[in-house]
């Protein structure tokens, strides 16, 4: 029932905002009325989010880990990618925005919901167990994507801005897609035993009948892809409002991308933090950590590749205040990852980067 009311409720935002839509966002001089859009806009979208996390928790136990939360981080990540590109396409002056976006995701979910994840697992459970061999496999591709794509554009002496040339933007979209592609097929084929609890590999195993298993896949499949539409259908009205009150607050530029990253992201990440309450630490690094490197392997060609055919200016490369930011949180990563049991130390070393990442937003 829940179910059903949520999809309409979103289908019909998606009609109201097809038939008077262009009214609505053809004058945000009123704050008031601006601000009602973006809360309802808001609103539904977030609504729409946690039905997608549903439907693929749903999914996750007909299907097995790992391909029950690889749903869902790519669920999640294609909405992600449909705010970026809105925006993009409609502001047609977002030259940092995929960075930023990006930066955001890596730090909110490396740094915010790790941090608060193994603090909260670390106070109710001491220490907690996981798969090391996953987490590495996550980390060795995390280091590679965020290197060529965040901190390469800026040591390229062909540009002296961030940006990329077209030679490099082709061929650093498909050295991403490809290892990006390699990944997937280690993490469903031949090595998806890296990524189950490393003590109870089975645990996730579908329950049911084959037949029953393909009903309730079709199910909950459609119920997914109806939530996810609508929130592709209104990012551009949700992009068009986000940009007018950013450009009319005089907020910092890089504001966008961490609210496209916090809508979006803020309902995988309370399903992480559930997951590690329930003592599920594996889950958990496979929505965190999948998280970060579904965002990188899939946004970097997206925005790229309307760079290219749009003609819009696009920078990559990071300051030197996150770069430094995001070469700590690698390293530190590692280093939480690099045994078989986390503490509450780990989340809180994790919390201190994500506070310090938060002010340097305002304060940079």
């Amino acid at each position: 029932m829940l179910a059903a009311l949520r999809v309409a409720v979103a289908w019909a935002t998606v009609l109201a905002f097809a038939w008077f839509g262009k009214g609505w966002l053809g004058d945000l001089s009123q704050p008031v009325f601006a601000g009602g859009l973006f809360a309802w806009l808001l609103a539904v979208i977030v609504w729409a989010a946690f039905g997608v996390v549903h439907e693929a928790e749903e999914l996750a136990h007909r299907l097995g880990e790992p391909l029950g939360t690889l749903v869902l981080t790519l669920a999640i990540v294609i909405i992600e990618v449909a705010l970026i590109s809105a925006v993009m396409l409609s502001a047609k002056d977002a030259p940092t925005l995929g960075r930023d976006t990006m930066f955001a995701v890596l730090m909110i979910v490396l740094n915010g919901v790790v941090g608060l994840g193994l603090l909260v697992g670390g106070l109710r459970h001491h220490q907690q167990r996981y798969n090391l061999q996953g987490a590495s496999a996550f980390l060795s591709v995390i280091i590679p994507l965020t290197t060529i794509a965040l901190i390469i554009p800026n040591f390229t002496s062909s540009t002296s801005d961030g940006t990329l040339t077209k030679l490099q933007a082709v061929t650093f979209s498909v050295f991403t897609l490809a290892l990006y592609g390699v990944f997937l097929l280690i993490q469903t084929g031949r090595h998806s035993e890296f990524f189950l609890d490393a003590e109870t590999p089975d645990a996730e195993a579908p329950a049911s009948t084959p037949a029953a298993s393909a009903g309730g896949i079709a199910k909950h499949l459609g119920l997914m892809l109806a939530n996810v539409l609508p929130i592709v259908i209104l990012a551009k009205s949700l992009a068009a409002i986000l940009d007018h009150g950013i450009a009319a607050l005089g907020a910092p530029s890089a504001l966008g991308g961490v609210l496209i990253a916090a809508i979006v992201f803020t309902p995988e990440g309370i399903s992480a933090l559930k997951a590690v309450a329930r003592n599920e630490l594996q889950r958990a690094i496979n929505l965190c950590l999948g998280a970060a490197t579904s965002t990188v392997g899939l946004t970097v060609p997206a925005v790229l590749a309307i760079s290219l055919l749009t003609g819009q200016t696009v920078v990559l490369g990071l300051k030197p205040t996150e770069m430094t930011l995001l070469a700590v949180t690698l390293i530190l990563s590692t280093q939480t990852f690099s045994g078989s049991r986390t503490t509450v130390l780990e989340g809180a070393v994790h919390l201190v980067l994500f506070f310090v990442y938060l002010v340097l937003i305002f304060s940079p």
